[in-house]
């Protein structure tokens, strides 16, 4: 526990030092953690006798990057991901072996990985510095917090499973003391913030922190059905105590797309749409 304690405060560090940097620091270290992340899920799945087609996934995210920054337009991701899916559909088709199971595993990081990354690199497009760090740090905070909450809650008064055939060791205590760890810390955020800008009502992070909460929470369990279909315990051994970037990152990416698309309607209630 005190590896995995002293792992995790490194982390935190590493993440405050990304954040409070922001610009391209934050965008090469998150981009790098990406990379990692789908490196580390392909090998997970080849390891498990699956074939997957990679080339078309470092394509879309190679490209994505210089396309985001011109355009500055979500849409150009979503295509780039359409055409890494019909390209990696017709190069499976002409396999000798075609196989749709290697057809659905090499377009899933597509839609769990790569979308989610672009939704957090996009928070970089707003002017506000303030607004930058308030969307990334609740797109991390609301999940790795209720990761903590889960964790410690759990252990202590943890008696019902949650989702067994999945994740054995989760209980519903652990599920709910996360969303209350998610919920408190948007809250938790929006007060300080309040001191040095105008914030939303006090309802907005505490909807997206229960939202958020519960994507995040699902996105580990998806990571862990990942992980019991490939038959291992964690995606790599990177943190000593935490596995690999996936297993720190998996809740982070769907928690993301909870705080975009909060952030795509706060932006639009500013500009009078709503």
């Amino acid at each position: 526990m005190m590896t995995r304690i002293l792992t995790g405060v490194g982390l935190v560090m590493l993440l405050a030092f990304a954040v409070s940097m922001g610009g391209w620091v934050f965008s090469v270290l998150f981009m790098i953690s990406l990379c990692l992340c789908i490196y580390e899920v392909f090998r997970a799945m080849k390891n498990a006798g699956i074939h997957p087609i990679e080339w078309p996934v470092w394509m879309c995210v190679l490209i994505s990057i210089p396309a985001f920054i011109i355009y500055k337009q979500s849409y150009m991701v979503l295509l780039l991901m359409g055409c890494a899916c019909i390209l990696t559909c017709g190069y499976i088709l002409f396999r000798k072996e075609p196989s749709l199971y290697d057809l659905m595993f090499s377009c899933l990081p597509l839609f769990s990985l790569v979308l989610p990354g672009m939704c957090m690199l996009s928070f970089q497009q707003y002017e506000n510095r303030l607004m930058q760090t308030y969307f990334i740090l609740l797109s991390f905070g609301i999940p790795l917090m209720g990761d903590t909450f889960a964790l410690f809650i759990g252990r202590k008064w943890g008696k019902r499973p949650f989702s067994p055939r999945v994740s054995p060791n989760k209980t519903l205590e652990g599920a709910l003391g996360g969303l209350l760890g998610s919920i408190v810390f948007a809250l938790g955020l929006h007060l300080i913030y309040a001191i040095f800008t105008d914030v939303p009502p006090i309802w907005h992070p505490a909807l997206v922190g229960l939202i958020g909460g519960i994507l995040g929470q699902i996105g580990d369990l998806f990571a862990s059905l990942e992980k019991r279909h490939c038959g291992i315990k964690d995606f790599g051994h990177l943190f000593p105590g935490h596995g690999g970037m996936m297993d720190r990152l998996d809740s982070v990416f769907f928690a993301t797309l909870a705080v975009y698309l909060y952030s795509l309607m706060y932006s639009a209630s500013l500009a009078g749409a709503l």
